[in-house]
Parts: C-alpha cells; structure tokens; sequence
C-alpha cells in the first residue's frame, strides 16, 4: 500500500466520520428542536388553561359581587318601603286616637287591664287622654303624661307587674303580621 492510498483510506474513513457525526448532529439537532417546540406548545397551553381559568374566577367573582350588590339594594328599597308602611301605620294610629270610637278602645283597655292586673291598678297615658283616662280609672290615674300614640300604660299598686296597652306597643307586638301585609 502506498502512502496515498493510505491517506485516502485515511480521508474516506474521515469524511464517513464526519458525515456520520454531521448526520448524528442534524438528527439531534431536529430532536431538540421539536423538544422545545413541544415544552413550548406545552407551555402556551398551560398559560391559556390557567389565563382562563383565572378570567372564569373573576368573572365569577364579579358576577357574585353584583348579584350580591343586586339582593342588597333590593333589601335596602323593601326595608325603605317597610319603614313608609311603619310610618303610615303610625299616622294612621296617631289618627284613630282623634276618632269618636277611640273611647270605647280606651275603655275595653281599661277593663282588659283591670282584669288582668286586679282592682287597684295605676293607669296613665298621654296628656290628651287625661280627661277619659280620670274618669275611668277614678283616684289610681296618673296624670303624669305618657309619650305614646294613644292606649295606656297599667300597673300594680306595688309595681311589681306591668302592662303596657300603648299603641306603640301593640304596633311592636305585631310588627311581624305587619311586616307580613307591607310585603
């Protein structure tokens, strides 16, 4: 063999080398590409699911905060329309007490009152009801006046028991019925 052909041999066993290592090289060059093309594709994936999900919980946040903002404002315009009913039903005890039919009220009160507590029993009320509330209750009226709508304020001799007939409170006791027809 001659020293050319051994370089030959030497030159072909190279270039086969390179072209094995050029080819090894493009093959994990293309391998390493679609690598990062799919950990990217991934990625972008993963970024749009959790960008949606995040955009889903706010909207639903948001939509719970107006649905929330909604029930309150409807609360606060039934309340609103509630408090004018209470105020009319005011009015309109503070008008029966103006009414002819508000003495026999006062005296079915006054009898009510007397048997529930017994003979005895102190009675006041308003200023305006002195005159009537006197000649029924005789010597236990008291004259000191009452701020109430109308009705009277009934007590034992000793104190101890208590019964308040005031508009005001039959309208509390009864706020719930009220409520209920407001509604």
């Amino acid at each position: 063999m001659s020293l050319e052909s051994l370089v030959s041999e030497i030159r072909a066993r190279g270039e086969a080398e390179l072209r094995a290592i050029v080819a090894q090289r493009d093959a994990d060059l293309a391998r390493l590409t679609q690598e990062r093309d799919g950990r990217l594709a991934a990625l972008r994936e993963d970024a749009a699911r959790a960008t949606e999900a995040e955009v889903a919980r706010d909207r639903a946040q948001r939509i719970a905060a107006a649905h929330l903002a909604a029930r309150r404002l409807l609360y606060e315009a039934r309340e609103e329309r509630l408090g004018r009913g209470f105020a009319e039903t005011r009015q309109l005890l503070a008008g029966l007490a103006a009414e002819p039919r508000y003495a026999g009220i006062l005296q079915r009160m006054f009898a009510s009152s007397a048997a529930r507590l017994g003979p005895g029993v102190r009675i006041s009320g308003r200023s305006e009801d002195a005159a009537l509330l006197g000649r029924l209750a005789g010597k236990s009226f008291d004259p000191t006046p009452r701020p109430i709508l109308g009705g009277l304020l009934a007590e034992t001799v000793d104190g101890r028991r208590r019964l308040d007939l005031s508009l005001d409170e039959l309208l509390r006791q009864r706020a719930d019925r009220v409520r209920a027809l407001l509604a």
